[in-house]
């Protein structure tokens, strides 16, 4: 017998008993299904057994570990479903590409599609799955016997990763007939994935699947055309420099490619500049350049450079933050906890900044404000600004995209532009890499270089940070004029070497410890890359440092 405590009581259970079987015995007293435990402060999967005297804990679909741990099982589901309906080779040949909110686009890489009976087809198989509860095994294979099976399946994406892995071993998960690898933890059955949907979409798959914020929900899918065609370019990008996955990544750094690699990848992001400067310029009228993303989007720097495009076409862009409309912070609104909320629209002065711009826009001399966050307070400084015949000003800040915060001004005069990390990488193809986990590990190595910030600091406000982006940025993504995304096919490589010894310092049994964990083992698939060969006006150096554009 084992002594296990829970919630702080004491039972003991049977040595070998499955983690799952405990997890059912307290379920009711969660309002979500339980996904995973904590074994002593270590993540287990419910499919493991109990081996020793331990503290046991839960996580459930309403938290970010259990929902990812969900998406992951649900994929696994849909790629099986594609190999029993279509055959090994087009579940072999299928990507998961990013997300689209709450949905997984999928699609062939060949460019074959799915028709419309095959995906009815797919989806009655998952539903199948689903009610037949099979079991979702995991086995510890030698490096080369899992190579192995990855080469029978035609899984050479697989292959080219565990090239450059220094384990001994990899983690190979089965359903049924179908072995694959996943970055993280799964489901022990089936039936723990019954909320999902199978929709066709632009020649794939969207996989529909509930927030964590709802888990029990499926949400009516959402297409975002604008945030897809984005997407979709940088993929296509990525194909064109042939870098899908992390081993086509580690591949052209071991060849010596790296150079060519990011000028080229750098050249491509200055040519989407130069097309959105192009496109304002061509507009009669506009005045007001509205910037908005995401928190580390790199809105900093490609507001410089579109301002230098700008000029190219003889328009003279200036500069102003909507940060410097903040209220004074002793007038900041409290959020549900009593903390400032200074995400939300009214932090701003609304009213002052409309006022400013049309005077502006009439011609008049205006003094702006600059925000003081030392002290809390907008000042006024002499700060004198005219808007001239071919004077353009660029705005940068969190509502810029929201109509309210520009009620006042005329549409005509507006151009929007949605900014975002929209990672195009994946770790293989079964295995995306998240826009958020890039921009957190930007934010990290920023934070640290800057502001003297801790990563365990970083990592708490997070999902605060998440919140307000939810709340105030991606509803009005679609609205914008222009997409733009920032995200750069080496920078992982590239930020491995400073978010690393950032993630080290947080000591096991601090609260963002398993974050911290995460995030290393994420970073152990890339071999890392020297800043010294990043342009200076690269994004990259908004976050590393060396930047051109710097103060």
């Amino acid at each position: 017998m084992v002594k296990i405590k829970i919630n702080g009581d004491e039972k003991l259970y049977e040595e070998g008993i499955k983690y799952e079987i405990i997890a059912k015995e307290y379920q009711h007293l969660y309002d979500e299904p339980i996904a995973l435990v904590f074994v002593n402060g270590k993540i287990r999967e419910l499919m493991k057994r109990v081996d020793r005297d331990c503290d046991l804990g839960f996580a459930t679909y309403g938290d970010s570990i259990g929902h990812k741990t969900y998406v992951r099982t649900a994929i696994m589901m849909l790629m099986k479903a594609i190999k029993d309906v279509a055959g090994p080779d087009v579940a072999a040949a299928t990507k998961v590409e990013f997300a689209i909110g709450a949905g997984y686009y999928c699609r062939q890489k060949d460019g074959a599609e799915f028709d419309d009976k095959q995906i009815e087809l797919i989806k009655e198989r998952m539903n199948e799955l689903s009610e037949a509860d099979l079991p979702i095994t995991k086995k510890a294979y030698p490096s080369e016997e899992a190579i192995a099976i990855f080469k029978k399946n035609n899984m050479l994406d697989k292959v080219k990763l565990f090239r450059y892995r220094r384990s001994s071993t990899i983690n190979v998960y089965c359903l049924g007939d179908y072995f694959d690898y996943y970055y993280g933890y799964m489901l022990p059955s089936t039936s723990y994935v019954n909320h999902f949907d199978v929709l066709s979409y632009e020649g794939g798959i969207i996989l529909l699947l509930p927030e964590p914020s709802n888990p029990d929900v499926l949400p009516v899918f959402e297409p975002r055309k604008k945030l897809f065609q984005t997407l979709l370019q940088s993929s296509r990008w990525g194909e064109q420099i042939g870098i899908d996955t992390v081993g086509d990544l580690n591949n052209q750094i071991c060849g010596g490619n790296i150079a060519d690699m990011v000028l080229v990848q750098e050249a491509l992001q200055e040519r989407r500049i130069g097309e959105i400067a192009r496109d304002i310029a061509r507009r009669d009228g506009i005045k007001f350049v509205m910037i908005a993303g995401p928190s580390s989007s790199g809105k900093t720097t490609f507001s410089h450079r579109l301002s230098i495009q700008l000029r190219s076409y003889g328009l003279n862009p200036k500069p102003i933050g909507l940060d410097n409309y903040y209220l004074n912070h002793d007038s900041t609104p409290l959020d549900e906890d009593g903390n400032p909320d200074f995400e939300c629209l009214e932090a701003l002065d609304v009213e002052q900044f409309n006022k400013d711009m049309l005077e502006l826009l009439s011609g008049k001399s205006v003094e702006l404000p600059t925000f003081n966050f030392k002290t809390g307070r907008r000042e006024y400084n002499g700060k004198v600004t005219t808007l001239g015949e071919d004077d353009i000003l660029v705005i940068e800040g969190i509502h810029g995209l929201n109509e309210k915060m520009s009620h006042s001004l005329p549409a005509e005069s507006k151009y929007k532009i949605y900014i975002s990390a929209l990672t195009s990488l994946n770790i293989d193809e079964h295995n995306r890499i998240p826009t958020t986990d890039t921009r957190l590990l930007r934010r990290l190595v920023r934070d640290a270089r800057t502001r003297g910030a801790t990563a365990q600091r970083t990592i708490n406000m997070w999902p605060s940070v998440r919140r307000g982006e939810e709340n105030y940025i991606f509803p009005f993504q679609e609205e914008a004029d222009a997409m733009f995304n920032s995200a750069l096919i080496y920078e992982l490589a590239v930020l491995k070497q400073f978010a690393e010894p950032l993630l080290f310092s947080i000591q096991k049994g601090e609260p963002e410890y398993y974050e911290a964990k995460r995030l290393l083992k994420f970073l152990e698939y890339f071999l890392g890359v020297s800043s010294e060969s990043l342009p200076n006006n690269s994004l990259c150096r908004e976050f590393v440092g060396g930047s051109c554009f710097e103060v």
